[in-house]
């Protein structure tokens, strides 16, 4: 079975390099168009910027990628992104755990409409949790990025973007069954009306799901700790509110809140269910008095909550709050844009657990300057952070571009970065150590893009050395920063049209390294694929479409000794529609179509072959 994926795994990495390889040569048809460049993107720069100006190395995932795609959840849309993997603890709903470009998943910042999300007394963000029905875009910045945003943009920044309107009125709706007794329905309105606009978006899943974990109790304390063969079902409600206006030539304001409400079940031995609620809520004013001036001012607050249970009796509540405000000052200086800014943060955790201190606050206060000279251009970024605990921490950027021509750039970059320890690290009490530092980074990196009649492609290699990690110190029984890593990667994207074809193609490689003094020195990293690809191509044919894609990751090792080793696998989905209408259609998915076995933490079971069909109505506008 072993060698069975091996291969498989290597003809699907097989694919997606060539695909990538052969870029360069693709011919055009007629029906070829090229990828818009143009679209505006922020997350980079924290300014509007074209996707082709900008000089970090940047993924956008639009709402037709989403509706063409039709994903069961957020983890599964960005499967397969340039330099991300995830590791999950047993199918739909569970605990599911990012890596971008070998940083771990309390190493990424997420985002929600500008606000940060995750937990603060773990650390993590509940991607399984964020509905994708609510979803319009997704912006991905690979790199370090703490110069601008401050702590956990170690390895990047992921940000999502709630849906909004594209004209006067845009209802949708959809509709959803499938395996494992899936169902799911969405529906909202949206529009724009004189100075206004508005959104409002309800979504509903519910899944019986699969056998979570086959873990084991004593005396071999495996996976889960125990061995619960039941189905795990996970359910979702989700809700979202958000509005603008704009007063005038010079002021405009925004409001919006998401709430994701849900119960999951799981395995474990000491809580096997959860009531959980992800909730994001902020507003912005922004003035901007000419074409050279603007200055925002933004506020919010994130919510993570959890009440745990084992077998319907209450175990556990650990809830965590984080208000957030920044000012921003956007200037422009000739050829060239200033940012000035500043952030303000308080985390606070509320828990039936005891925690030494419950709050903490950071300010930050960032500089950023960005320039164009004729085929160069430039991003410089410095930042400085006050944080309660820790003190201060400095990290800053330089992003250089050389254009060659119109349709191929040079990029270099140089970056530090640094992570803050969590209140799990500092505060719980007996188990943690509030003299922690910030674990920290620095990270190298050279790309080169270009674009072709037929689309655009990129390639990019990179080093990153982080210090000061935060690991349990067997001597003292406690967190401590003992733990260094060197991480070196490549990776390459495709993306263009064909004689009437879609094809999009990323390829990544990885070299996650423990550099450690100790038993786990030169070690791989854990749960780190080395290899990992993705190919999707769909085509139209009238009425119809039809598409598929391949996924396959190299093995990884599932723990820091590199002893328990997790196979490379590789996934097929294929997908067929048809448009009843310019405004219904109605598609089929079909996941992992070979029914392959497979893990991406050990012990934790992962979905065989399943099908949904979904109803859906969009007007076209």
């Amino acid at each position: 079975m072993s060698l069975r994926y091996t291969r498989a795994t290597r003809l699907a990495l097989a694919i997606a390099v060539s695909f990538a390889c052969a870029q360069a040569n693709a011919e055009s048809g007629p029906e070829a168009t090229v990828t818009d460049l143009d679209q505006i993107v922020v997350t980079a720069t924290r300014t509007p910027q074209s996707l082709a100006d900008t000089l970090a190395s940047t993924t956008v995932i639009d709402r037709e990628r989403i509706d063409r795609l039709q994903p069961a959840s957020l983890p599964e849309l960005l499967r397969g992104t340039t330099g991300m993997t995830f590791a999950n603890n047993g199918g739909p709903g569970k605990q599911t755990s990012v890596f971008l470009r070998g940083a771990s998943g309390s190493q990424v910042l997420v985002l929600v409409d500008g606000v940060r999300v995750g937990s603060a007394s773990a650390g993590l963000v509940a991607f399984q949790d964020i509905p994708v029905d609510q979803i319009e875009r997704i912006e991905i910045v690979r790199g370090p990025f703490s110069s601008l945003y401050g702590s956990e943009a170690l390895g990047g920044v992921i940000q999502i973007f709630t849906r909004r309107p594209d004209g006067a009125f845009t209802p949708h709706a959809s509709v959803a069954l499938g395996s494992f007794d899936t169902r799911r329905a969405s529906a909202g309105i949206a529009g724009k009306q004189g100075n206004g606009w508005y959104s409002i978006n309800a979504a509903h899943e519910r899944t019986e799901g699969i056998d979570a974990c086959r873990g084991a109790g004593f005396p071999i304390f495996a996976g889960c700790f125990t061995e619960e063969p039941d189905k795990d079902g996970y359910e979702n409600n989700s809700l979202s509110l958000q509005g603008g206006y704009q007063f005038g030539d010079a002021w405009d304001a925004e409001a919006r809140v998401l709430r994701a409400q849900g119960q999951n079940e799981y395995d474990g031995s000491f809580s096997n269910q959860a009531d959980v609620v992800q909730q994001v809520a902020g507003a912005r004013l922004r003035y901007a008095p000419s074409e050279k001036v603007a200055v925002t001012l933004n506020a919010g607050r994130s919510v993570d909550e959890s009440d745990d249970y084992k077998d319907g009796e209450f175990s556990s509540r650990f809830d965590t709050h984080r208000d957030l405000a920044s000012l921003q000052a956007d200037i422009g200086a000739g050829t060239g844009l200033v940012s000035l800014g500043f952030d303000w943060q308080r985390d606070a955790v509320d828990s039936d657990a005891e925690f030494d201190e419950t709050q903490r606050i950071n300010r930050g206060v960032f500089g950023q300057w960005q320039g164009d000279f004729g085929k160069q251009s430039f991003q410089a970024s410095l930042r400085r952070d006050d944080n309660s605990q820790f003190g201060g921490e400095t990290t800053g950027s330089l992003r250089y571009g050389f254009s060659f021509a119109d349709d191929l750039k040079l990029v270099a970059s140089y970056g530090t970065a640094y992570r803050a320890p969590t209140f799990n690290d500092l505060y719980f009490h007996g188990f943690s150590n509030p003299d922690l530092l910030p674990e920290t980074s620095r990270t190298f990196e050279l790309g080169l893009r270009g674009t072709h009649s037929a689309g655009n492609w990129s390639i990019s290699a990179y080093q990153t050395r982080a210090e000061d990690l935060i690991t349990f110190d067997s001597v003292t029984f406690l967190p401590a920063n003992v733990d260094r890593a060197r991480i070196r990667g490549a990776e390459a994207t495709v993306d263009f049209d064909i004689a009437g074809w879609m094809v999009l193609g990323t390829a990544t490689w990885l070299d996650p390294r423990n550099d450690s003094q100790g038993f786990n020195h030169d070690n791989f990293l854990p749960r780190r694929a080395r290899q990992s690809g993705r190919v999707d191509v769909d085509r139209s044919f009238g009425a119809f479409s039809v598409g598929g894609g391949v996924y396959a990751e190299g093995e990884r090792y599932d723990d820091l000794a590199n002893r328990t080793r997790l196979p490379g696998y590789s996934l097929v989905d294929l997908r067929v529609a048809y448009a009843l209408g310019s405004d219904w259609a109605i598609q089929l998915n079909a996941g992992n179509v070979f029914d392959r076995e497979y893990e991406t933490a050990a012990w934790f079971n992962q979905p065989g072959r399943s099908y949904t069909l979904s109803l859906r109505f969009q007007p076209k506008q």
